[in-house]
């Protein structure tokens, strides 16, 4: 493990893991746009008259990563070299702002403290190894008084995911998740902190910007069916979080979503308190047993459970390690197009949803071609209705870099007409981006949007925007030399 890399340009050069699985080192097109980026910041800032500090902070530091990525990649990003020196230029090309609805965002409990015999058991995340690595990730070098950063973790506290999320991002609406503990109570962030930062949040905005997890662990039975009651009728959480390829303390295997016995009176439970959104970790093989992740389970609880809706993280995709190496061969991109192929030959099911949280950030700045395939094969065998946002931030720092590569972002030509891929057209994006997510947690878009320039979180982001906006460039997830 090393000092954390992030483009100069304002997007990471290097995978960042949202502390669930292994990642990789700097590839060398990694490394080349981290070049190309510098040397246009360089000397973009130069001909500005300018500071690189105050160019990054600007519109042309975004440009500059994005000019940089296609020069790397070939071109798979919107991006004209005007826009490194026009804000007004850059801005025309966002066009209207987007409303987004974030279905996975974290931040990380004061006091979680397992003991580290446990996380290394199970692979989770302990505060101890956390304060850890926040000592490997750094800002980009531009401003000396952060130099000597130790990195805490108040880095990842409820305090600081408020700037990154909501006023280094346009985010509208975020939701508060948590990786699995020993006992559900003893989560990273347990329910009911979920619950307390959520009503935190919204009691300070003056109207509802976050939503909360609630946990369901069905292998603890009983226990977990009374938890899921108290977390219902008690915290009043907006979905259920659940993580097949973990397991609680004394048990040494994961589960499956279809498995009668252990997972069917779990949704059972969640139908009668009418809280139906379960949200269940597939992809990123977390746990003792990693093929527990996979997500062809799910086929069938879909069609057990018509009326419950299915929110897939991560979109079952299995990692980035040899994903390269595998689609050249096959055409393949692990457990993603496997699950796809199996909604397709069920094509009644329509309760199944696929989000993005990782998994876009990580291909789209690693393997951009494999990034096109996956939103391709994805929005055509669940339907682009079926496609949800989320980040995994604040691991990768502000969702911002996120968002602007995913307005750019676009299936080359070739591969609309070889493939049969839908075009990431506005209003395919402006669905993925938050219209969808709105449907399955019952948001009013119509009336969010009114009521955002007058809360208090959007009047302090349109103050901070004014006042000149001081983002952090850094990235809180785990990185390796």
């Amino acid at each position: 493990m090393k000092k954390g890399k992030i483009c100069s340009a304002r997007i990471p050069t290097q995978i960042i893991s949202n502390e669930e699985f292994h990642p990789i080192p700097q590839t060398a097109q990694q490394n080349r746009v981290e070049r190309v980026a510098a040397d246009l910041v360089e000397r973009a800032a130069t001909r500005s008259g300018i500071t690189r500090r105050a160019f990054l902070n600007a519109t042309g530091g975004m440009a500059a990563a994005l000019l940089a990525m296609n020069t790397a990649f070939g071109r798979f990003f919107n991006i004209a070299e005007i826009e490194l020196f026009e804000t007004a230029a850059f801005a025309e090309q966002q066009g209207a702002p987007y409303f987004i609805f974030d279905v996975q965002t974290h931040y990380v409990s004061s006091h979680y403290d397992p003991s580290d015999t446990e996380v290394h058991r199970r692979g989770a995340v302990s505060k101890q190894a956390l304060v850890a690595l926040r000592k490997h990730i750094r800002e980009v070098g531009l401003n000396p008084k952060l130099s000597g950063d130790r990195g805490t973790i108040d880095d990842l506290s409820w305090k600081n995911f408020v700037k990154e999320v909501f006023l280094d991002s346009e985010t509208t609406i975020g939701l508060i998740s948590t990786p699995p503990g020993p006992y559900p109570q003893e989560a990273v962030v347990p329910p009911n902190e979920m619950v307390h930062i959520r009503d935190e949040i919204n009691r300070l905005a003056g109207s509802q910007r976050m939503l909360a997890h609630g946990l369901a662990t069905p292998q603890l039975g009983a226990a977990d069916l009374e938890f899921m009651a108290m977390q219902a009728e008690t915290l009043k959480v907006d979905a259920w979080k659940c993580y097949t390829g973990s397991c609680p303390k004394g048990f040494e295997r994961g589960w499956w979503m279809d498995d009668e016995q252990i997972a069917y009176p779990m949704l059972e439970q969640a139908r009668k308190l009418h809280i139906k959104r379960i949200c269940v970790h597939k992809g990123l093989p977390l746990g003792p047993v990693p093929d527990y992740n996979h997500p062809r389970d799910l086929i069938k609880a879909a069609k057990d459970f018509p009326d419950l809706d299915f929110l897939v993280y991560h979109s079952g995709l299995r990692g980035v390690a040899s994903i390269d190496q595998v689609f050249a061969k096959t055409g393949e991109i692990p457990w993603t197009t496997e699950f796809c192929r199996l909604r397709e030959q069920n094509p009644g099911i329509s309760n199944i949803y696929m989000e993005l949280g990782s998994t876009f950030a990580q291909l789209v700045t690693t393997y951009p071609l494999i990034c096109a395939h996956l939103l391709g094969r994805i929005i055509r065998a669940f339907g682009v209705d079926h496609v949800l946002w989320g980040t995994d931030s604040i691991w990768y720092g502000t969702p911002q870099w996120q968002i602007e590569a995913f307005r750019r972002f676009m299936i080359p030509e070739e591969l609309l007409e070889l493939q049969h891929y839908q075009p990431l057209t506005r209003q395919v994006k402006e669905q993925i981006f938050g219209l969808n997510a709105a449907r399955v947690f019952g948001v009013d878009v119509k009336t969010k949007r009114q009521e955002l320039p007058n809360d208090i979180l959007g009047r302090l982001r349109m103050s901070y925007l004014q006042e000149g906006p001081e983002p952090s460039q850094r990235v809180y997830g785990w990185v390796v030399g």
